[in-house]
């Protein structure tokens, strides 16, 4: 739960802390530039509130792991929710909106987290979750849509260590296999999740992880 809160404060924080010319700069997710990045964002706040308050009387289905869904084709940037996505982000049209957005819309999940009880149940995408495993699940979203952030702008806040070590180790039981300990957990996280391809060294020290890789999840 903490660590849900940190890195949820460290990410909106980073977003608050860019120039204007930083929104036009592309992201770390095909097809999207920063702005269009943080107007998701903005839609992700949306869902912690709306799961927040959906309460579930079933047991859980998937816990922080299982939520996600692995697919083996990265983005490309032509669907349809993503192309809504950009089109949206031109809507605001300055960054400040997008920002102010994100900080209201932000503030109030960061909050409804901090009040949820971690062993409540709630429902979300059709499955079942405790409030614990939902939130341990989006410390992966936090992380690694920070990495997408600051992709392309080398002045800006990295994640913190905390939230990519624990995102290392989700990471690694979605896969059912560990990377190698020569890997940092950043590089753990782009490399497995298809954000950047590995070297010819990486990929020997990989073995047969690199096989199953990249994990696209969504």
């Amino acid at each position: 739960m903490d660590l849900f809160s940190r890195s949820w404060a460290a990410l909106r924080t980073a977003v608050a802390a860019l120039p204007d010319q930083d929104f036009a700069q592309p992201s770390g997710c095909t097809g999207w530039l920063v702005r269009d990045l943080v107007c998701h964002l903005i839609i992700d706040a949306q869902d912690v509130l709306i799961t927040l308050a959906t309460p579930a009387g079933t047991p859980p289905t998937v816990n922080a792991e299982t939520y996600w869904r692995v697919g083996d084709q990265p983005p490309t940037g032509e669907d349809p929710l993503d192309a809504l996505t950009v089109r949206l982000a031109a809507a605001y049209e300055e960054p400040r909106l997008l920002t102010f957005h994100l900080d209201d819309v932000g503030s109030a999940a960061g909050r409804a987290a901090e009040l949820a009880d971690p062993g409540a149940r709630v429902s979300t995408r059709d499955e079942v979750l405790t409030v614990g495993d939902y939130l341990t699940a989006y410390v992966l979203e936090w992380t690694l849509h920070h990495l997408d952030l600051i992709a392309y702008l080398p002045d800006a806040t990295e994640p913190p260590a905390e939230g990519l070590a624990r995102s290392r180790a989700m990471l690694e039981r979605i896969a059912d296999a560990a990377f190698p300990a020569s890997f940092t957990d950043k590089d753990a996280l782009l490399v497995g999740t298809g954000r950047r391809a590995p070297t010819e060294g990486e990929r020997a020290e990989l073995g047969e992880l690199a096989a199953k890789l990249p994990l696209v999840l969504g």
